[in-house]
């Protein structure tokens, strides 16, 4: 059975940017043009003892232990295999997760690129050495320092899995099939009330993303990289888009019953959502990466700054991007492994072509989950926009 995460959606009232070290400078062309500086903290340099208990923050999914079904449990083998006891904290969005961390409870967190930088800039998060986890080696090299996961190629997490947000629709319904994302942009759209989006705040990298390729003037080369014109053309895009939506959708099981239903016809989905849907055989869908390219995501394990159990957690991730483990993972929750060798574990033979998982080409089309920060992406200085501005304009969005 493939899941994934419930919900992503991100809530005004939850929101704190950690602006000071994340955003640096002030709004607008104020202050240094240089990155903020990471808060330093110290990096594991060996290994000992076990402690003995582990206390995760992640996904659903990510840390099952036979209570959901009792033949997909990699949790017990872990606990047998090193004596940590793990303790785990669903996460049901990127901002509960960067609170949950806060408290400094959790030795890890599996985060989404749209919590790294956060964390990191946060000071909540330590450098990782990834010479005590053998598996990193043979993670997929396209996942390896990269702008969500690391700052001046210092890893800071071990990468878990990933996946492409794609342009879906009901065959039968939407004719001609669809090659661009205007067909959920589109002010006069023949879906009109059956289109669905995504219910988050990184959502607007996605409009970003369409603008790129059809406002060059705007000069938008980065779509978590948005000055404040930028990302007024963006949410303006949306809230025209807004009048056209029927809903918007963060639990996976909701587009599913909605395009089942013929509540909605077209809009953006994740490849395991298609998956579903086609074995219901209920309606038929497709999905693809529109000539625009498509936004995504990529999950990485972290280690909280001052875990109180960083041994255990180190072995975690190990054991967690083990090539067997790290199949089951992505089979169960529906995603691209970020483990090279994990494609030859899998059940499904077929999986990983399915999910693109050694594909680079692929994976280099996406524009994955970064947070956005005042200290432009792009490299142009302090001069874009803010997550916590992101968020503001979600909840004008949203209405």
């Amino acid at each position: 059975m493939l899941r994934r995460r419930m919900t992503v959606a991100i809530a005004l009232g939850t929101v704190t940017l950690l602006t000071a070290a994340a955003c640096g400078g002030s709004s607008g062309g104020g202050g240094s043009n240089a990155a903020p500086p990471v808060p330093k903290v110290a990096m594991q340099q060996q290994l000992g003892k076990a402690e003995g208990q582990l206390n995760l923050v992640n996904w659903a999914g990510y840390a099952e232990d036979g209570t959901n079904d009792k033949t997909v449990d990699w949790v017990h083998p872990f606990e047998q295999a090193t004596g940590c006891h793990v303790n785990d904290k669903i996460g049901n969005t990127s901002d509960e997760m960067v609170q949950l961390m806060k408290t400094g409870q959790y030795d890890g967190v599996s985060a989404s690129g749209d919590a790294t930088l956060r964390l990191i800039y946060g000071g909540l998060v330590a450098p990782v050495n990834t010479s005590l986890v053998p598996n990193y080696a043979t993670i997929q090299p396209f996942l390896k320092d990269r702008a969500w996961n690391s700052v001046k190629q210092q890893m800071y997490g071990i990468p878990h899995g990933w996946g492409a947000n794609l342009l879906m629709w009901n065959s039968k319904s939407v004719q001609p099939a669809p090659t661009s994302w205007g067909a959920v942009f589109d002010a006069n759209s023949p879906y009109k009330s059956h289109i669905t989006a995504y219910d988050s705040p990184i959502y607007i990298a996605d409009a970003a993303l369409y603008l790129m390729k059809h406002q060059p003037t705007l000069k938008i080369t980065n779509p978590y990289a948005l000055d404040q014109k930028q990302l007024d053309a963006a949410v303006a895009l949306l809230k025209t888009q807004r009048a056209n939506v029927g809903e918007y959708w963060a639990d996976y099981t909701k587009e599913v019953q909605a395009f089942e239903s013929g509540d909605s016809v077209i809009g953006t989905t994740w490849q395991v959502i298609a998956n579903l849907i086609t074995a219901d055989k209920k309606v038929t869908v497709q999905a693809i990466e529109p000539s625009e390219g498509s936004t995504g995501w990529s999950d990485t394990w972290m280690v909280a700054a001052h875990a109180a159990h960083p041994v255990c957690m180190y072995k975690w991730m190990n054991w967690i991007t083990s090539p067997t483990v790290n199949a089951q993972v992505a089979e169960w929750f529906g995603e691209a492994p970020a483990q090279s060798l994990a494609c030859s574990h899998t059940a499904d033979k077929s999986f990983c072509d399915t999910y693109h998982a050694a594909d680079k080409a692929y994976s280099d089309s996406l524009h994955y989950w970064t947070t956005p920060t005042k200290h432009c992406l792009d490299g142009r200085g302090n001069v874009c926009t803010s997550y916590s501005q992101w968020t503001q304009e979600w909840t004008a969005i949203k209405g």
